[in-house]
């Protein structure tokens, strides 16, 4: 996201304004127009909304109601445009709808401020000469979101979401960052580094091109494929690798998953996967990205549990950073119901951020009050988050809100 970080004007109703840092935000979606421009200025309608002009278009969005769909290429990303549809909600759903666009957008700030409690420590550790401290960082889980950034990246460059990319794209800077510096230390092998930082760059300037529309579309493709490999061969690899050496210290399972993805993607190019078949391989790159972060919450915890002595290294500002971004991006993946999106949020919130405030205070890292203060505001915006939805959609229970999440309605 190149751009203004804040959403400017009311957010269109049933406009997804996808973001996460540890977002997990995402597969791709196609949209379905509920009321289109010329339509909404010659008719009478009871709320009127500001409309976004995309950047890659010279005509103007309408209104859309989202609905997830996979997708396999950059092209299949783009609105598909259906039947309008009449959407009669209250006022209730109007203000609801509105306020959780407005949270969204408020959760760039969090997500731009996640590492720099981080970086600061772990450059105090370094001048002080005290790099063992930064072995509570796992670079493992610092590269899994890392790669799940990147992929964002082009996912939302797809998408033409501006704000979206400039915040994965900080995301991204702010990581590798920390990698830098745990590579300084020594507690990040330097060839894996080398290899991180080539990778980084070639990604960052392949969707730079691709966001100015100065890439050529098969070379785009071929990142496409790239990141797709690279996110299902990464994954298993990193989930095994965490718990070594309780656990023999292995390639078999990134290899195997490498190959099974290259077979996949040559498959896919060649037309030989069924309908359902490129429907599921469509979304195993947004899944696969959130994945990774998921996973990075698993892997900071198990760092914890076996070097308790190092967690002082382990910024609680951060923690806590990363349960309030991901905190108020859950309001409006409920409203959407975007499962993915909300399956990444509320692990990002509640194993990364509180998860690991749990972790400081039980090591006495923390204070009670700063505990207790996190917890009780956690578990009221979550009573609050289904409980507003409930009303808004008219539900006689907030649980049927969840209902409807994981089984439509």
């Amino acid at each position: 996201m190149a751009g203004s970080l804040l959403l400017l004007g009311k957010v269109p109703l049933h406009t997804c304004r996808p973001s996460n840092k540890c977002s997990f935000s995402s597969c791709a979606r196609s949209l379905e127009p509920v009321s289109c421009i010329g339509t909404h200025l010659r008719r009478n309608v009871k709320y009127k909304h500001h409309l976004k002009e995309v950047l890659f278009s010279d005509q103007s969005v309408c209104h859309y109601r989202v609905k997830p769909v996979c997708t396999l290429n950059s092209e299949d990303a783009n609105p598909i445009i259906q039947e309008p549809e009449q959407l009669k909600r209250g006022k209730t759903f109007e203000q609801w709808d509105s306020m959780t666009a407005k949270f969204a957008a408020a959760a760039n700030l969090p997500f731009l401020l996640l590492q720099l409690p981080q970086i600061i420590l772990n450059t105090q550790n370094l001048l002080a000469g005290n790099n063992s401290a930064l072995l509570a960082v796992p670079w493992l889980g610092m590269l899994t979101g890392l790669l799940g950034n990147l992929s964002l990246v082009s996912y939302f460059i797809k998408k033409m979401e501006t704000e979206a990319v400039v915040v994965q794209t900080l995301g991204v800077i702010s990581t590798y960052v920390v990698l830098l510096q745990l590579a300084m230390g020594e507690a990040m092998p330097l060839p894996h580094f080398i290899a991180t930082s080539i990778v980084v760059a070639s990604g960052l300037i392949l969707n730079f091109m691709k966001y100015f529309q100065l890439l050529n579309p098969g070379i785009w493709h071929f990142w496409e494929d790239f990141i797709t490999i690279a996110g299902l061969s990464t994954l298993p690899q990193v989930m095994w690798s965490t718990f070594v050496p309780y656990v023999p210290n292995s390639v078999l399972p990134g290899g195997a998953a490498f190959v099974t993805a290259v077979i996949a993607v040559l498959m896919a190019r060649m037309g030989k996967l069924s309908e359902k078949g490129v429907k599921f391989f469509g979304s195993v790159a947004g899944w696969t990205a959130t994945l990774l972060f998921m996973w990075m919450a698993v892997s900071q915890m198990w760092t914890n549990l076996l070097n308790p002595d190092n967690i002082k290294g382990l910024s609680a500002v951060s923690m806590l950073l990363a349960m309030i971004g991901n905190g108020l991006l859950i309001p409006r993946a409920l409203l959407i119901r975007d499962l993915m999106w909300f399956t990444g949020s509320s692990w990002g919130c509640v194993f990364y951020g509180w998860g690991n405030l749990i972790c400081l205070y039980c090591f006495n890292s923390i204070s009670k009050e700063f505990f207790l203060a996190a917890t009780f505001g956690f578990l009221a915006w979550i009573g609050l988050t289904f409980w507003r939805d409930a009303q808004a959609y008219g539900l006689s229970s907030p649980f049927t809100s969840l209902k409807e999440l994981f089984f439509e309605p």
